[in-house]
């Protein structure tokens, strides 16, 4: 019997490794439309939002670069070296509450989130506020808030602007990056149409890889089609 017992343990043991190895493999890269041959219609984002769920829980709603600290590093060194000053000490921080202050002012009502993580002020602006369904043109009643955060941006302008797209989880991994691109450039460009710097400025984009939410939900994947604009004070 208690062969039998640790049998059955080693089983369900080796049954619960394959399974997890399964669920972090490939997917169906066919879209929407795949079917298997059975008929029978699979969802092929299926593993990824499983994982998006788990990277969510884990990040939680992030404010914070993609870029990394290299590309910023440089960036803030050709800043200086062009003439706009940096921030030093306890100025940094004063700095980044009057612009938060501002941006709050400025963003209330709209639809767009300001989260503050130390010295980043990042904002969350969801698609349904900036882009219609699948495209990368920004929706002309957005255009005021851009305005504004422009104008904020132009006020305070000892500060790096990453503006970084993300997706949902539906279509396959490179369409959903070369999407998070386009929108991230769109919000850019109109930002620098305002007369902004452009050296400041540094445009990406994370595709699906960065949910903040679940993707099993209609209401998880529309808060990851987001694009985050995120403010970082320019150092001395």
């Amino acid at each position: 019997m208690k062969n039998q017992t640790k049998l059955a343990l080693a089983a369900a043991v080796m049954s619960a490794m394959m399974a997890g190895c399964m669920s972090t493999g490939g997917y169906n890269q066919g879209g929407y439309g795949s079917q298997d041959p059975y008929g029978q219609q699979p969802d092929p984002s299926n593993d990824r939002t499983k994982r998006g769920a788990l990277i969510g829980a884990a990040v939680g709603a992030v404010a914070g670069l993609l870029s990394g600290d290299d590309a910023t590093e440089r960036r803030q060194r050709a800043l200086v070296g062009a003439g706009v000053g940096g921030l030093a000490g306890g100025a940094i921080g004063n700095y980044q509450d009057r612009q938060e202050r501002a941006l709050r002012d400025r963003m209330a009502g709209t639809g767009v989130d300001v989260v503050r993580q130390g010295d980043n002020i990042t904002l969350n602006m969801p698609d349904n506020i900036t882009f219609g369904f699948d495209s990368s043109a920004l929706q002309p009643q957005f255009y005021p808030v851009l305005d504004d955060v422009a104008a904020t941006l132009s006020e305070y302008n000892q500060t790096i602007v990453e503006v970084a797209g993300h997706t949902d989880s539906k279509g396959t991994d490179a369409y959903n990056q070369a999407l998070s691109v386009r929108r991230a450039d769109a919000v850019g460009d109109y930002l620098m149409s305002r007369g902004l710097m452009r050296d400041r400025f540094i445009i990406t984009g994370a595709g699906e890889s960065r949910p903040i939410a679940s993707n099993d939900t209609d209401s998880g994947r529309a808060q990851n089609r987001r694009v985050e604009i995120t403010l970082v004070p320019i150092r001395s």
